[in-house]
């Protein structure tokens, strides 16, 4: 699977990608870490996901909780995308694996559209592979942001 994300109608690809930073917290790249490394040690250890995960925490752009812009999407934050192919919004709240439950909105950092808007701003198109061809989203809003809240550490 290859992501494609456009930002500015810049389009950059898996090589290119590091010329584009994203935003994440200290708080959530220490926790993101941790998840990695345990991960590795589990039956996920060759998951494509995890690599994906590793490459944008390795590009990111790591700023205090209290720092981070409030239109950036965080662990934990609630989003509204827009599919740019059908029209549709869908919302979604990007948390931690064992949090994670489709049928409450909930998704993983880990599965692919996951991974794709941590750290992206509102206004941002997150496009990626899929079986049936190619998804884009683009962020339309953040509902919620925990550190918009003041809650820091979710």
């Amino acid at each position: 699977m290859n992501f494609i994300f456009n930002k500015s109608d810049t389009i950059l690809r898996d090589d290119m990608m590091g010329k584009q930073s994203i935003f994440i917290t200290q708080f959530d790249l220490e926790r993101l870490r941790k998840l990695l490394q345990d991960a590795y040690h589990s039956q996920y250890c060759d998951s494509e996901y995890l690599e994906m995960l590793q490459k944008e925490l390795d590009r990111a752009e790591v700023v205090s909780s209290r720092d981070i812009p409030k239109n950036v999407v965080t662990m934990n934050s609630t989003v509204r995308l827009e599919d740019l192919d059908t029209g549709e919004d869908e919302t979604y709240t990007l948390v931690f694996p064992e949090d994670a439950d489709i049928g409450q909105g909930k998704i993983s950092i880990l599965a692919p559209i996951g991974t794709a808007i941590l750290g992206y701003e509102v206004g941002d198109t997150v496009v990626w592979d899929v079986p049936s061809g190619k998804r884009r989203l683009r962020i339309k809003q953040i509902l919620y942001q925990p550190e918009a809240s003041g809650d820091y550490h979710l």
